[in-house]
């Protein structure tokens, strides 16, 4: 694994906001995972501008196509020594991530959802990670899905202590047959239905995961992009669709 993870356990940093067949597998303990997030480079959360927000309203279930504006998208960053540049391009979000240990979030802020189904196109250089959460809420936590470009894939528990800092704690972190490393092109999905994570990629649901134990009973979805240390990152998100689980 290209560094993505370097402690065992949970994590403290401050940032700004079973090898698996085709059959889905139902997890009730808490995943071992070797490694964790190192933390960022900065101990200052910095926000990152977005485009004037639209008057028309957002209706619950939508697509982000990625073709007007970043106004209901609240985007911050942790870690790194430059700030990313964030584009809309050709109908697509572009995030060009050029210092190492740099993360990037972007948090949909239009509604709250106690059970979702999001997915996400997205593309990216095989330097990093891309992702999606959901369940956010600034008091209790979010739950984050991501596939890195060493063909692996990782779920957080993420959660505020205080003002800026954060706590991560790892569900379980994995490879499984449709993920190859020094790709990252993939459809992904990821289901929030009560107590239970849905995982999806490229159609398929791989996994399932009980996370009762972190009580989460809902909140806002969001997004997510980070570069390692060997290189700077560019991903690029072609859409967002956000729905109702099967």
């Amino acid at each position: 694994m290209k560094n993505f993870f370097l402690f065992i356990g949970c994590l403290v940093f401050v940032t700004a906001c079973q090898n698996a067949d085709s059959t889905p597998q139902t997890e009730s303990a808490p995943g071992t995972a070797t490694q964790t997030p190192p933390p960022p480079a900065t101990a200052t959360p910095t926000l990152i501008p977005t485009s004037t927000a639209t008057a028309t309203p957002i209706p619950k279930y939508f697509t982000e196509e990625f073709n007007t504006d970043l106004g209901a998208w609240a985007s911050f960053q942790t870690g790194g020594e430059q700030i990313p540049s964030i584009k809309l391009e050709n109908d697509l979000l572009r995030i060009d991530i050029a210092s190492p240990h740099t993360w990037y979030y972007a948090i949909h802020g239009a509604h709250e959802y106690s059970e979702v189904f999001i997915n996400a196109k997205f593309t990216g250089t095989p330097s990093g990670s891309m992702g999606l959460m959901c369940n956010y809420t600034e008091s209790n936590g979010w739950y984050e899905f991501n596939i890195a470009s060493d063909g692996t894939y990782s779920v957080l528990f993420g959660q505020w202590l205080a003002q800026g800092i954060a706590q991560y704690s790892p569900i379980t972190t994995d490879t499984v047959e449709y993920l190859h490393p020094e790709s990252l092109d993939y459809e992904i999905g990821l289901a929030c239905i009560n107590d239970t994570l849905l995982l999806h990629v490229d159609g398929k649901l791989f996994r399932k995961l009980d996370v009762a134990r972190f009580g989460l009973a809902g909140g806002k979805i969001g997004i997510t992009a980070s570069s390692f240390e060997e290189a700077s990152m560019i991903a690029v998100f072609h859409w967002v669709k956000v729905g109702e689980p099967e």
